[in-house]
């Protein structure tokens, strides 16, 4: 099958490899009808993930179809359509059993697919305790719709969750890019008072300007004033960062009022520092960290009913024979991409 893989650091490459086989009994083999490229998979190539394992497929945002399932698969059968989580996890560990799924102990769990075992750019991929790392995709709801839902939907749904969102609150998202559009649109379901988006690029913000015209969305030289004239305690009730740059770190805690919740859910290159005497007596309460993926069905539910629509991010589409060309048009940012999508085998 053809795979594309993490060959040295700095290189990738579409290669033919053996189709994937069920090892364990908790295993599920997926045949991978649509697949994306996350801005992670950037970061693998560049050496900022520094656990990734080179030789393996990387992918870990893919919808499919259930091949087939281990023995102790009960919940799923060959011909179901699901959604990849992110994650994999046993579901028994002190973390699983809390929720906080991406601190698996298992020596699989956490983020692996794509990054310390074979991932979803890929006809097909092994999927590990897929009990818990498949969710069954409704009737009614495309794989295009659906190709979010284990990854940077499933950040943005845990990001908004973990936030403690009030229907009086305002709520500031710094950076307009896949991740933090998901994380917009889930911040929506909370409904609060009011919510600005932070973003240096002009097509991202005319982007949030199109699909939510009650959105405020600012480019940064204005973001001081905006966030003073429509707050009313002196900063925003709460900050999602999602940029990921020194920058946005520091208009985090900055725009934030005293008491507020800062949620990081950006990735960062490099190390950031907080500047503890300037923050002194803003009190603010920082809630960092990997996404704990576990409410794919919830999300799945809420696209049904029409609440959730990713698909307008889908800006291009490319076949996996040609998913070099893609990768150069996603990493150049060209021709107003936002995301990718890679079909990968053919509808059942």
């Amino acid at each position: 099958m053809l795979a594309y893989t993490y060959t040295v650091p700095g290189q990738f490459a579409l290669l033919e490899k053996p189709k994937p086989t069920l090892r364990e009994p908790t295993d599920a083999l997926v045949r991978v009808t649509l697949a994306s490229i996350c801005t992670s998979d950037l970061h693998i190539k560049h050496g900022s993930v520094p656990r990734a394992v080179p030789g393996i497929t990387v992918g870990h945002e893919m919808v499919g179809v259930v091949e087939a399932v281990g023995r102790d698969v009960q919940t799923l059968r060959p011909g179901d359509r699901v959604a990849v989580n992110v994650e994999t996890f046993c579901g028994d560990c002190f973390f699983c059993r809390h929720g906080w799924v991406n601190n698996c102990t298992h020596p699989d769990g956490g983020w692996a697919l794509g990054c310390r075992i074979d991932g979803g750019q890929a006809e097909y991929v092994r999927v590990p305790f897929a009990e818990q790392g498949l969710t069954p995709i409704p009737d009614g709801v495309s794989d295009r719709q659906a190709l979010f839902v284990g990854d940077i939907l499933a950040t943005g749904y845990w990001a908004a969750e973990i936030s403690e969102i009030g229907p009086e609150d305002t709520v500031l998202i710094l950076g307009a890019g896949p991740t933090g559009l998901c994380t917009l649109q889930c911040v929506l379901l909370h409904h609060p008072r009011q919510v600005i988006v932070c973003e240096s690029d002009p097509q991202r913000l005319a982007f949030v300007q199109r699909h939510h015209p009650r959105v405020l969305a600012v480019p940064p030289e204005q973001l001081h004033a905006c966030v003073a004239a429509h707050s009313a305690h002196g900063g925003a009730d709460v900050v999602l960062e999602v940029a990921g740059s020194p920058d946005t770190f520091r208009m985090a805690w900055e725009c934030a009022r005293p008491n507020a919740i800062v949620t990081v859910v950006a990735l960062y290159d490099a190390p950031q520092i907080l500047p503890l005497p300037e923050m002194y007596g803003k009190n603010l309460t920082f809630k960092t960290g990997g996404v704990d993926g576990c409410r794919c069905g919830e999300i799945l539910a809420h696209i049904a009913a029409g609440r959730l629509d990713t698909t307008p991010l889908l800006t291009h589409t490319y076949p996996l024979e040609k998913i070099e060309e893609a990768y150069r048009l996603f990493e150049s940012h060209r021709d107003g991409v936002m995301k990718v999508a890679i079909t990968c085998t053919g509808a059942p």
